[in-house]
């Protein structure tokens, strides 16, 4: 028996009619494309937070037309096409129903997703019955995610699977099953909260960036409708009804012409030599390109691709399949996409009914291409000018070496800068830039932890693979139920004659022990004032950070830094998996003035305690980057010792003493000692020393081996 409710989405009135969208061009054109064709493969929605992604993506299903499905079928499947359906031989006449938008939570259990025992007919008949699934639900349909990087491994696996085989099979609790499960899938995510994996970023066929409108008329229509949305929904449905209709009508006979439009060998060749010019990872990215302009040319109601189609594509199906660093803006170089597409190909024969050599085919197709390009180029701009040329990638501008340097290590003297009596504002500033990310080793905390799921340490949880059975009166808060167990001790109970007339007993009940992985926090506390000689260390620092981040990102792992310089300390990177957000704070992170340690400690204590607040169970290692001198305020040395002496179990740690020149005084050797901390001399902080330190702290002790 399937439960109706994960679908009503669908049939519900929209917060907002689609056609009364404003200003989002390009992804209403994703939406539509992927509708006319769900080979194409689904979209995936970048933006930044009230952009009305999920008011588009919830809306589009009110215009979807009505689809034919076969009676009785708890799949709702196609009665003109054998899916081999469990429920098959369906008989009876076809009935209609309304296109399905299903809601994926991101706290959606692995049982909900794909099926399970029926409990009802198991405990009440002793049936082995399947229950349907979300799989089962949106089959046909639009299987939507809100948050679609924040969803669990699990998840993502099961989704990738019934993506990639069009069917979804269920082998657990004693069912064996499969089912047809051809979804299309929108996600909806904002980037500043974690990038997606990458094996289901592929998946996507489309993929739209958002940004809100700069145009204040823009933007000032944008609220009033949603404005009238809110006083009065069922007036602006009604107001906009007709609009609905004629796009729901259009969407039909885009379908009906999608077989009929022509997709020559000249078009598939420029498709194919744009996919390659953008050296594209596979060849999904061609298969993708080409169903969506295809898509587009039935769209405007066209009998051939032509350019304007194949750009439009390449504008949708190529920006998140280009290879590129995780930290370079996404986008597509619409320059080289218009170079591609004029380019000549050399086995390309003009068609029977043009025999102009050069300029008559050319120019003709140049021509046309052009005018129609002005209308066309309506899903281009948005895209393009959301991400590609924000400047954000490119390094900051150094500053001038004399000044950003002038903690000479020459001088035996403890202080370590005369010359700023005033502050961190006469501090002069400078910035350093990080080198090449590189891959890093793998970060695994020792023993089994109990933290937000993730990618990286072993965790029991109550997502993750069944390893165990916990008895009755003993499970731990949140275990799910251990169905077969279940059954089983209620059939000993009642095989021993023990109260043989009641099927399940409250001590009959069995949890599951689950066992998946966590992510961890790595915080670098890093020194950045003058002392630090800081324009080569903090470049080592800076690409170590994203270098962290690139695996963090992989692996669902969390990277904060936070620096302390002048006369404070601040949050310089909060705990993130944003690889673009970090890459735009830490690009323009400066340094030099003096050294407030004490004030660093507090901070780095702060943000411990905070993140321990919001997860007690998340696990920490600060990694604190400095050389032991304390420069800032009064009793500054005997402030920071007296922190330390009170660190105690406010978080593992590891001291990587930068102290340079002939004569050291040992102060980072004394903190460290103060703190419980891990001592690491200067030599093992290179541009890959700050993960190797990382790495053996948190990996298994060889000892231990």
């Amino acid at each position: 028996m399937s439960v109706p409710t994960a679908a009503t989405a669908a049939t519900t009135t929209p917060a907002l009619p689609f056609t009364a969208l404003v200003g989002a061009d390009d992804l209403t054109s994703a939406l539509l494309l992927s509708a006319i064709s769900p080979g194409i493969g689904g979209v995936l929605v970048r933006g930044e937070k009230g952009t009305a992604k999920s008011t588009a993506v919830r809306a589009l299903a009110a215009v979807l037309p009505d689809q034919r499905v076969s009676p009785g079928c708890r799949f709702g499947c196609d009665p003109d096409r054998a899916e081999g359906c469990p429920d098959a031989p369906h008989t009876g006449s076809p009935a209609t129903r309304p296109a399905r938008l299903v809601e994926l939570p991101v706290g959606a259990t692995e049982d909900r997703v794909v099926g399970s025992l029926d409990l009802r007919k198991a405990l009440g008949d002793g049936e082995t019955a399947y229950q349907p699934g979300l799989l089962a639900e949106a089959h046909r349909g639009i299987l939507y995610v809100d948050e679609v990087n924040l969803l669990q491994d699990h998840l993502v696996d099961v989704l990738l699977d019934a993506a990639a085989m069009g069917r979804n099979s269920v082998e657990r609790d004693g069912l064996s099953i499969s089912h047809p499960a051809r979804i299309t899938l929108v996600g909806t995510m904002n980037p500043e909260e974690g990038e997606l994996r990458p094996q289901l970023l592929d998946r996507f066929g489309l993929t739209v960036h958002v940004a809100a409108s700069r145009d204040p008329h823009e933007r000032a229509e944008v609220v009033r409708r949603r404005l009238e949305a809110d006083a009065d929904p069922v007036g602006l449905a009604q107001r906009f009804a007709d609009q609905e209709a004629v796009l729901t009508a259009r969407i039909a006979a885009a379908r009906e012409l999608l077989p009929q439009v022509e997709l020559d060998d000249r078009a598939l060749r420029t498709i194919t030599r744009v996919c390659a010019g953008f050296d594209v990872d596979g060849m999904r990215a061609d298969i993708v390109t080409a169903r969506t302009a295809v898509a587009h040319a039935a769209w405007r109601g066209g009998a051939e691709v032509l350019r304007e189609d194949i750009r439009a594509a390449a504008l949708l199906a190529l920006p998140h399949r280009r290879r590129r660093n995780p930290f370079d803006a996404p986008g597509l170089d619409e320059d080289l996409l218009d170079a591609l597409l004029d380019e000549e190909d050399p086995d390309d024969d003009p068609p029977g009914g043009g025999s102009d050599d050069d300029g008559g085919s050319d120019e003709d197709g140049s021509d046309e291409d052009g005018s129609e390009d002005q209308g066309g180029d309506s899903s281009g701009p948005d895209p393009s000018g959301g991400s590609p040329e924000d400047g954000s990638a490119e390094p900051p501008p150094q500053g001038p070496s004399d000044q950003a340097d002038r903690d000479p290590a020459d001088p035996p003297a403890p202080e370590e800068d005369p010359t700023p009596a005033t502050g961190a504002g006469a501090a002069p500033e400078a910035t350093a830039s990080a080198t090449t990310p590189y891959r890093t080793r793998r970060l695994e905390l020792a023993g089994v932890g109990a933290g937000p799921s993730g990618r990286r340490s072993p965790a029991l949880s109550p997502r993750g693979r069944t390893i165990g059975i916990h008895p009755a009166g003993r499970e731990p808060g949140g275990a799910p139920i251990h169905v077969t167990g279940t059954l089983r001790a209620g059939a000993a109970r009642r095989a021993s004659g023990l109260d043989p007339d009641r099927r399940i007993a409250p001590a009959d009940l069995r949890h599951s022990v689950t066992r998946g992985r966590e992510s961890n926090l790595v915080l670098l506390a890093v020194d950045a004032s003058g002392s630090m000689a800081a324009r080569k260390r903090m470049g080592e620092v800076k690409t170590a950070v994203l270098s962290l981040l690139l695996d963090a990102y992989q692996r669902r792992d969390r990277v904060g830094l936070v620096t302390f310089r002048g006369q404070g300390a601040e949050i310089a990177l909060p705990p993130t998996s944003s690889v673009d957000a970090a890459a735009a704070r830490l690009a323009e992170l400066p340094h030099g003035g003096r050294t407030p340690l004490a004030e660093g400690l507090t901070e780095v204590a702060r943000v411990v305690a905070r993140e321990r607040i919001r997860d007690r169970n998340q696990r920490a290692l600060v990694v604190l980057v400095t050389d032991g001198r304390a420069t800032a305020g009064p009793d500054a040395l005997a402030r920071a010792q007296a922190i330390a002496d009170a660190w105690g179990h406010t978080a593992e740690t590891v001291l990587v003493d930068c102290e340079s020149g002939r004569f050291r005084m040992g102060l980072a050797a004394d903190l460290a000692a103060r703190m419980g901390a891990e001592h690491i001399p200067l030599e093992q902080v290179a541009a890959s020393g700050l993960v190797e330190i990382v790495t053996d702290r948190t990996s298994p002790r060889r000892s231990a081996a």
